[in-house]
């Protein structure tokens, strides 16, 4: 039996399994990241306040995390290192470090430790919104925009290379590279700077081969003109590729043999959808955690207004793959719990031996639905699809002084599945059909988050049968860059997994949704394409 090791890179840790060439999982660890994500303070450098919509990681953390969480799942597993034929791994993106010319990170430089700018800007630092706006405006005329929804927005890679040349000049002078955290630790395990043709594809405006013109850069900023060709240079490979062996000293930290496989780098959500074996058109890869990403795929090109991005083999060959997301879900719920509810629920839960999250569902799921008289807009985070604006926040209306906790975490969870159905609507009226959601990521234990959604979208909804589905996908990767399997379809049929149609669509459910559906669209065009700014406004306020 041949094994792959397959690591995905969250938002907050590394996670590892081990699988075999049948797609029997023989372990799984998981190490959280040192420092979490720097959304506050630069708790890494002097410690300074960070502005609110900053969201910083340390690059040496990834590598502290995947080490131990490849030397645990190994351990657990009792496989034979011999017999491990190829590794990979999917991140989340557009997650984006500047660097010099032999990979140290310039947050590593004593020069260069307490600037903002030198970190990681996660998938959900949105400081370059500005950028963003004047990137979608100049791009107004090019052949390339349609394939983005339209709007470029501030989670890519050039608005957040373009925000650190005007807010940071010194740092972009310093950078050799802006590096894909993805391809960055690839480098890492190998030696080799390539880029993954669905970072640069989906996150770095890579269409037909090509990146944006110096003319295109240029006007944004006259000192932007040669970014691609300075700063972003590498081999652009697709994914199944073998990006390069494993290093005799990562081999060593890692507890694997030296030269094996190193797949290609893969997004996470679009790792997962061979995990769940969600690759044929029409079927929605749905990665549900701390955001939510929706991937489908179709033979033919629409144009997807507000969709996230439209890559040619971004999933599979041959298949258009479309991108689509909210920026916040787990977080949202989150944030309710941390800050929302009172200690009297915190002291059921915990006399009950369950969390809050459970205590607050299982209250929930007795109402009717309306019952509660709320409506909320998902837009914690902002919003990234369809409307693509990272400065929209949230907005819960209907409040009277009788409603509880409990009234206010079901509208929550219907506010993530109007949320979603946006999207699968818009998506429909392109031209690009649903006919299947497979669900994979932490939400899926919400089992009431799970029928809502069904009953909203009226699609059936499957379910992943692994815990660690983006990591699956890496392993899966990584079986065809080590010739294991000849192609992704190949690979994800033998090692892939789910559970079909675990929820069906109620269609009284559905009816009774779509009364307070119709009331969230309302709000959504309100507050989101201009009948009310407020929100901008407040975001401004805000600073």
């Amino acid at each position: 039996m041949r094994y792959l090791v397959g690591v995905d890179f969250g938002t907050l840790s590394a996670r590892a399994v081990v699988v075999g060439e049948d797609g029997t999982e023989a372990a799984t660890a998981a190490m959280d990241f040192p420092h979490a994500v720097m959304d506050k303070t630069l708790t890494a450098g002097d410690g300074r306040d960070l502005p609110p919509d900053f969201a910083l990681q340390v690059p040496s953390d990834y590598l502290v995390s995947m080490e131990h969480a490849v030397n645990q799942a190994m351990a657990e597993s009792g496989v034979d290192p011999k017999d491990v034929a190829g590794m990979g791994l999917d991140f989340t993106a557009s997650t984006i470090l500047p660097a010099r010319a032999d990979g140290t990170p310039l947050c590593e430089s004593e020069d260069f430790k307490d600037n903002p700018h030198a970190y990681v800007k996660l998938w959900k630092h949105h400081g370059a919104q500005e950028q963003a706006n004047r990137a979608t405006a100049l791009g107004a005329d090019t052949d390339w925009l349609a394939r983005y929804g339209g709007i470029i927005s501030s989670e890519l890679a050039i608005p957040k290379a373009l925000e650190t040349l005007e807010k940071a000049p010194e740092v972009y002078a310093e950078a050799d590279l802006f590096v894909e955290a993805l391809d960055w630790v690839i480098w890492q395990l190998t030696g080799n700077l390539t880029h993954s043709a669905a970072a640069a594809g989906y996150k770095a405006l890579m269409q037909d081969g090509s990146f944006p013109s110096p003319e295109y850069l240029g006007a944004l900023n006259p000192g932007f003109a040669n970014f691609v060709e300075e700063k972003y240079t590498a081999p652009t490979l697709q994914l199944g590729s073998c990006a390069g062996r494993l290093s005799e000293e990562m081999a060593e930290r890692l507890g694997l043999p030296a030269g094996i496989a190193v797949a290609t780098g893969v997004i996470d959500a679009h790792s997962t959808a061979y995990g769940i074996q969600a690759l044929e058109p029409g079927a929605l890869t749905a990665i549900m955690g701390t955001s939510n990403c929706f991937i489908v795929s179709d033979p033919d090109f629409h144009e997807v207004p507000g969709c996230f991005g439209a890559v040619l083999g971004g999933v599979v060959p041959g298949l258009w793959a479309y991108e689509c997301g909210q920026t916040g879900s787990g977080d949202i719920l989150a944030w309710f719990i941390n800050n929302c509810v009172p200690e009297r629920y915190s002291a059921l839960a915990k006399e009950r031996g369950i969390s809050v999250h459970q205590l607050l569902t299982e209250e929930a799921a007795k109402q009717r639905i309306g019952q509660h008289g709320l409506i909320a807009l998902d837009w914690h985070n902002g919003n990234r699809s369809i409307l693509n604006d990272s400065t929209l926040s949230g907005v819960m209306v209907g409040q009277t002084l009788k409603t509880t906790a409990v009234d206010m975490y079901r509208a929550l969870l219907e506010a993530i599945a109007f949320g979603m159905r946006v999207i699968i609507d818009n998506y429909a009226a392109s031209g690009v059909a649903v006919r299947e959601i497979v669900a994979a990521g932490g939400l899926l234990k919400n089992e009431l988050l799970m029928q809502i959604i069904a009953d909203v979208n009226q699609v059936p909804v499957s379910i992943s049968t692994s815990q660690q589905a983006p990591a699956l996908g890496a392993a899966i990767n990584a079986a065809v860059a080590a010739d294991v399997y000849p192609s992704l379809p190949a690979a994800s049929t033998a090692m892939g997994s789910k559970q079909p149609a675990v929820y069906h669509p109620n269609p009284e459910a559905g009816a009774q949704y779509q009364k307070l559906f119709d009331e969230y669209l309302e709000l959504h065009d309100h507050f989101g394409r201009g009948g009310n700014d407020v929100l901008h406004r407040l975001q401004k306020l805000r600073g």
